[in-house]
């Protein structure tokens, strides 16, 4: 018979683990707190060990959960798989796949190392996360799974190309797991935020100032985003896209013509660069 997801409540009670890359900062940071004030122990993983460090004795002082703090650049070759090895000692019970990087601007205007910075970082990176940890979930019979994806997962956009088309796999990845993996009581989540009040979002509008002139309801406040997340992921949905105007925009890009859908993004896409 398929095995049952474990309850929300049933994990937290037994002090179960998650693993929260681009814990540092963001949309990853945020959801390191929720998790932690769900009970929670964290293993926290990023670039900066100072920042995963002062965030780690926040959360334990704040909280009394235990955190395991990793320093490493996902984007190198065999980091992944380094990273599970260095964690064969603990049961993972939540991956979140945040570390992601973002590159805006026309594509032909992008060196091809930046490009290839978001595929091993977005992509490469993420899958294979997904394949060191995802296994022993579904052997244990439970397990959750919190892919970060992007609004612009669902339809063309110009001046962010390669990072929408990584999104785009992200998104396509979650939802084919979410359903291959149905009834091993290992669900996997796609969060799909719109902009977001991050760093991610002040580097770029440092490098662009248009986009520091988008409208206040355009950007989404990242405890925000992070809490319907976390909520999500919890419940097991495949998809959790945060923000109305940001559902709607889903609806409308999944409901529309595709030569459409890449006109009207191009029109916005071309005004932004």
């Amino acid at each position: 018979m398929p095995k049952k997801s474990a309850s929300p409540t049933s994990m937290r009670a037994a002090r179960s683990t998650a693993l929260v890359t681009g814990a540092s900062a963001g949309i990853g940071e945020a959801l390191a707190h929720c998790f932690a004030g769900a009970h929670f122990d964290l293993v926290l993983v990023a670039r900066s060990a100072d920042k995963l460090e002062a965030l780690g004795a926040a959360l334990t002082a704040q909280h009394g959960v235990k955190v395991r703090v990793e320093p490493c650049d996902l984007s190198r070759s065999g980091a992944p798989a380094k990273l599970a090895a260095r964690l064969n000692d603990i049961s993972v019970d939540v991956l979140v796949n945040n570390a992601g990087v973002l590159e805006q601007g026309r594509f032909i205007a992008i060196a091809s190392q930046r490009h290839q910075a978001i595929i091993d970082l977005n992509i490469t990176s993420l899958t294979a996360m997904l394949s060191h940890f995802v296994p022993a979930m579904a052997q244990r019979g439970q397990g959750r799974v919190l892919n970060v994806a992007s609004v612009a997962a669902f339809q063309p956009t110009p001046s962010l190309a390669s990072y929408a088309a990584s999104k785009a796999y992200v998104l396509s990845l979650s939802e084919s797991l979410s359903e291959e993996l149905r009834g091993t009581g290992v669900t996997v989540t796609a969060l799909c935020p719109g902009v977001t009040a991050t760093n991610m979002l002040t580097q770029a509008a440092s490098a662009n100032d248009k986009l520091s002139q988008l409208p206040g309801f355009l950007v989404g406040d990242v405890q925000d985003v992070a809490a319907q997340a976390f909520a999500a992921c919890m419940r097991g949905d495949a998809i959790c896209v945060p923000g109305a105007i940001n559902q709607v925009a889903m609806i409308a890009s999944r409901g529309t013509p595709k030569w459409l859908v890449r006109r009207v993004g191009g029109f916005f896409g071309r005004r932004a660069v």
